[in-house]
């Protein structure tokens, strides 16, 4: 195919970056990794794990083998998994790509049931989701994965023990198959919650790989491997066999509502694949069907109530839940989350025990048996097939009793007895069901929705943050010649008579039992994510003024009688405080550096002749 011919024409443009397959050194270097030949067939036992490092050698030996660097595609991806179905030992994995990535037993298990879908629907023909489960990433990567969480958003901060599996699973019959069927999942593990663009890339990579083979993994991941390194605000043009993928990451500083801008391109090369967000769902189509009960999920999900999602299809399931995460946006969700659960995960029976008060999480699945473990849950929501024209029936809808919900097949809706304590904002149901009758396009229906949760969360959390701006010291209170000063601490009651003067109502209008909807905030994960991360800001805001006032301060008139061992603390701290600036990326400017270490050596003039050969700058 087409396809096919771009991949072997990628792989020979890089030609130089892959090792030639007889070359004796390379032979030499890959069974150092792997061992010989026949030590590897000595080896071997009926476990997966050797076919899968046996495969991924014969498809990359010099990788492995020559340790090639792979930082780029690192930087995107962590791994390629082909997950298959084996007659004996049911979901295995046939292949990891780059065979140097190592995944723990725990882990594979895990991939192998999250790669297949969940229930008894059967999926035939091509199905594609996601889900979210515990990998830890063993090397060492922690400074992209901190430097990319300064610059992006709250809510695409990427989490060190979590990473995101994207799944093309494809069934179809097959006679030639003992079980007479062709079962197979593409899946493509990364940290980033890159939805829209991996969802792209899977939809373009996985059919030429289920038709042409390992051919066509080893040109994608070479063409991944010369991308450029995901940075916060950068647009990115993405080549991935002969078509080019356009879009940007965002950057926390960025507008509300900011449009990606499509650059101008010849007609002598493809037009690209432009990818409006790269992380955003399309709220309108994923809660049409219980749309009227938007405000009740906002609360749900803002105060880290525990939610279960259960639907028939993995896709539905898993984007119901991202989208849930993402409604009370630009506030982050720090409660764990799963978009796709399975009975098979490890962490089930924490789930499912009826022996405590279900964890703060929100939970995606698909197999009727959870409909019998999870009623006991406080909040579950049932989804049908996507279609916005059922929005028009559900305005009048009333939440149903939590605890009838006895088989996955009951009718959808939201199960709950939660009453919120707010109220519906009317006017902007009536625009919404207004665009369902007129036909509205989706797209601009989900811009209206979000555009109103933005409004809520925004109205919600202003007086949070008026409030914050109270607890930092005074600037003239900052004494450079002691240590910088904390915040004061949060006090909820004093935090709540505040809200007499300036609460959400003032900015949105919406009545109801503000109150207490903030003490339940208090007790929630997202609170305690949101206030820590504000606490570091301010931390780091005062150690700033601190250094400025530090190199703004007159040390020669302070070291006048002071005693000499006073003295050299000094000089030891101000050493200490150039240090840390130079290892926390100059968070202070050239010249306030400058001034430090003029102060820096003009006390060290004060001290004796004798002393001052002992300081070393």
């Amino acid at each position: 195919s087409l396809f096919a011919e771009n991949a072997i024409a990628s792989l020979l443009m890089n030609s130089e970056l892959l090792p030639s397959l007889s070359d004796s050194n390379l032979l030499s270097r890959t069974t150092e990794s792997f061992g010989t030949k026949s030590e590897i067939k000595n080896e071997e036992t009926e476990t997966v794990d050797n076919n899968v490092e046996e495969k991924c050698r014969k498809i990359s030996r010099g990788r492995a083998g020559s340790m090639l660097p792979w930082d780029q595609f690192s930087n995107w991806i962590h791994c390629v998994c082909i997950v298959t179905f084996d007659l004996e030992l049911g979901q295995a994995i046939e292949l990891i790509y780059p065979p140097h990535v190592k995944l723990s037993e725990k882990e594979k298990t895990n991939i192998c049931y999250l790669s297949f879908p969940d229930s008894n629907s059967g999926c035939m023909g091509d199905t594609v989701f996601h889900f979210r489960t515990c990998i830890k990433d063993t090397r060492n990567r922690s400074k992209v994965s901190n430097s990319f969480n300064k610059l992006c958003p709250p809510i695409m901060q990427v989490d060190g023990e979590m990473m995101f599996g994207f799944v093309f699973f494809r069934q179809v019959r097959d006679r030639s198959l003992k079980r007479g069927y062709f079962q197979k999942s593409f899946v493509i593990l990364s940290k980033f919650p890159f939805f829209n663009l991996f969802y792209k890339l899977i939809d373009v990579i996985a059919p030429e790989y289920f038709e042409n083979g390992e051919v066509t993994l080893e040109a994608v991941c070479n063409d991944i491997n010369h991308w450029s390194p995901p940075h916060p605000g950068d647009s990115l043009t993405l080549p991935i066999m002969g078509s080019i993928l356009y879009c940007r990451i965002p950057n926390k500083i960025d507008k509300p509502g900011s449009h990606i801008k499509v650059p101008v391109y010849n007609s002598s090369i493809p037009a690209p694949i432009v990818i409006p967000s790269i992380d955003e769902m399309e709220l309108f189509e994923c809660f049409s069907p219980i749309l009227a009960h938007i405000h009740l999920l906002w609360e749900l999900v803002i105060t880290g109530e525990p939610i279960v999602v259960m639907s028939t299809s993995p896709t539905v399931c898993s984007q119901f839940v991202q989208a849930l995460t993402s409604i009370i946006w630009p506030v982050r969700y720090c409660c764990d989350y799963r978009p796709f659960f399975t009975i098979h995960d490890t962490e089930m029976k924490e789930f499912t025990s009826q022996s405590h008060f279900p964890p703060s999480i929100i939970l995606g699945v698909t197999n009727p048996f959870f409909a019998k473990t999870l009623q006991h849950w406080p909040h579950i929501i049932r989804i049908g097939d996507y279609t916005g024209a059922k929005a028009l029936n559900t305005y009048k809808q009333k939440p149903k009793k939590a605890g009838n919900l006895k088989t996955l097949d009951s009718k959808p809706g939201l199960y709950t007895q939660y009453k919120p304590f707010l109220q519906k904002d009317k006017a902007v149901f009536g625009t919404i069901f207004q665009g369902v009758k007129n036909k509205r396009p989706g797209e601009v229906q989900s811009v209206l929705l979000r555009r109103h949760l933005l409004e809520l969360t925004h109205s919600f959390m202003i007086p949070l943050e008026r409030y914050m701006t109270t607890l930092m010291p005074l600037v003239k209170d900052i004494n450079p010649f002691k240590s910088a000063p904390d915040l004061y601490p949060f006090n909820p009651d004093e935090f709540i008579r505040s809200l007499q003067v300036c609460g959400p109502l003032v900015t949105i209008g919406i009545k109801g039992k503000w109150e207490g909807l903030y003490r339940k905030f208090f007790r929630s994960k997202n609170f305690s994510g949101w206030y820590h991360q504000r606490y570091r800001d301010g931390c780091m805001k005062l150690r700033l003024l601190h250094l400025e006032a530090l190199g703004d301060a007159n040390f020669e008139s302070w070291a006048e009688g002071r005693a000499e061992v006073e003295i050299v603390d000094m000089i030891l701290r101000l050493k200490e405080e150039i240090d840390k600036n130079n290892h926390d990326n100059a968070i202070i400017g050239s010249d306030t550096v400058s001034k430090l270490r003029n102060n820096l050596k003009q006390i060290v003039t004060s001290l004796p002749e004798d002393l001052r050969n002992y300081i070393k700058l």
